[in-house]
């Protein structure tokens, strides 16, 4: 099937997963790394920037043409902007361009970060729901026309959730495909309990999926969310980065595994996973340091699962080279019997820093 051709899309109305979009994290590299240990029934790119002079830029275009090849797994494009007739022109390009291989079109309304909100999209669109409306009434018909999927993924709203009840709304108005609702408001970044009552509200009011997302951890906080939420879906971010073997697990859990059946991965297998983020982060151009300090993104999510005391955090952040890192995972993955150890299900709760992700 060649690019030029339309393809069209589906997921399982119940029990699926999708890895949430994160910036510098979330690229092709990293779905392929992930996928090898299990992909997530749906990709969503980092988000793409629109305005009236954008474009697409190189690295959605990779995971636009390579994703579902590689993976397995189909793929989202995920906008971010205010400006309707260009976040119009982008997503008809990207369906047009990549027809063959991307499902659909992913609408950012819930980036909490002050250099996005401030300038009225993302997570700060949701102090103007008229012009929510507009972006999604736009969205949607460009998606129809290409016969592909429209999702939105949001947050309860900016200061407090009073918004929420009408962003719903204007989401079953606009007939989106799915939503992918993060039970925190824009305020309340990563740092604030995640509202799972709001997200069953959302399941209840909503006539399409609901994705969970929001501290989906371990096979067993996602067993109490589906229960508390009767979501449809869950959508892991920086807990599939901790551990990329969690898209497994929950495949296991929906297919009736047994809890002591499902797949643990131990350190010997966090020691392999580090040494292919080294690869995927390389280039020829870069220089180790620079090397060392993309790894360190990642590093920074997996460190919280390793030892209780943060020692291998500790240590990974001051490393300068890739050299160093691996010689550091050796020691804390590696030595004696570490290799063997099961890797903890949960992140240790004194060294989760809440970075910006998910």
């Amino acid at each position: 099937m060649s690019e030029s051709t339309p393809r069209r899309f589906a997921f399982p109305r119940e029990g699926f997963t999708m890895l949430a979009p994160m910036q510098d994290i979330t690229t092709f590299p990293f779905m392929q790394l992930l996928a090898k240990r299990g992909a997530p029934d749906l990709f969503v790119t980092e988000f793409l920037r629109v305005n009236a002079t954008s474009q697409i830029d190189d690295s959605v275009a990779e995971c636009a043409e390579k994703t579902l090849a590689a993976t397995g797994s189909p793929l989202l494009v995920q906008l971010i902007g205010e400006d309707v007739p260009a976040l119009v022109r982008i997503a008809d390009a990207v369906l047009s361009r990549y027809a063959g291989s991307v499902a659909g079109i992913d609408i950012n309304l819930g980036c909490p970060m002050p250099k996005i909100f401030r300038k009225n999209v993302g997570g700060g669109l949701l102090r103007d729901l008229p012009k929510v409306e507009e972006i999604l009434s736009a969205l949607r018909k460009i998606c129809s026309d290409h016969g592909k999927l429209f999702t939105v993924k949001c947050r309860l709203g900016f200061d407090d959730t009073t918004p929420f009840p009408r962003l719903l709304e204007i989401i079953r108005e606009n007939r989106a495909d799915l939503v992918a609702v993060h039970g925190r408001t824009v305020r309340g970044l990563y740092r604030s309990p995640v509202d799972y009552a709001a997200i069953a509200d959302a399941v209840k009011k909503s006539s399409c999926p609901v994705a969970a997302n929001g501290e989906i951890s371990s096979v067993a906080k996602a067993r109490g969310v589906l229960a508390q939420t009767r979501c449809a879906g869950l959508m892991c971010g920086r807990h599939a980065v901790r551990n990329p073997w969690i898209f497994r697990q929950l495949r296991e859990m929906f297919a009736g595994t047994p809890p002591h059946e499902i797949f643990v991965p131990k350190l010997g297998d966090v020691f392999d996973y580090i040494r292919e983020l080294g690869n995927c982060v390389s280039e020829e151009t870069v220089s180790e340091a620079r090397v060392a300090a993309r790894m360190k993104k990642f590093l920074n999510f997996i460190g919280t699962g390793v030892d209780a005391e943060g020692a291998f955090l500790h240590a990974v952040r001051r490393a300068e080279s890739p050299t160093e890192i691996f010689r550091i995972s050796e020691k804390f993955l590696l030595a004696g019997t570490l290799a063997e150890t099961p890797f903890p299900p949960e992140p240790f709760p004194a060294l989760c820093a809440r970075p910006n992700c998910e």
